[in-house]
């Protein structure tokens, strides 16, 4: 199941794992990503919380988490090639996995119809 923010991240949701990365909306408006900083293993973030960080030609962001967890895995591919997020943002260009705190908070995050209203 795939859902979305209103900061403009992305979510795949299976069981109580959610794979989290940034749009192709957000990876679009940064520009082209010359550095990435992702947080440890093992880190519990709160939902709205800095989790990670980008930076491009044009300026640095936060990628917030999106709902309370804790990362269980993260993508060092694109720490060693930042490129990955802006040519494949919704696949190989995946930030961190996050086990969910409380699977429930999954029904406040956007559907797809949704979140394209959104940036429409």
């Amino acid at each position: 199941m795939l859902k979305f923010t209103a900061e403009h991240e992305w979510l795949q949701i299976d069981g109580d794992v959610a794979t989290v990365g940034i749009t192709a909306h957000a990876a679009e408006q940064l520009g082209d990503l010359v550095f990435v900083e992702l947080p440890d293993v093992g880190s519990r973030f709160d939902k709205g919380a800095d989790a990670a960080t980008v930076e491009s030609v044009k300026a640095a962001s936060e990628v917030y988490c999106p709902l309370d967890g804790e990362i269980t895995e993260v993508n060092e591919a694109i720490v060693a090639d930042p490129s990955l997020v802006n040519s494949d943002p919704q696949g190989a260009g995946w930030f961190f996995k996050l086990k969910l705190k409380n699977r429930a908070d999954v029904d406040g995050l956007l559907d797809e119809s949704a979140y394209k209203e959104l940036i429409a």
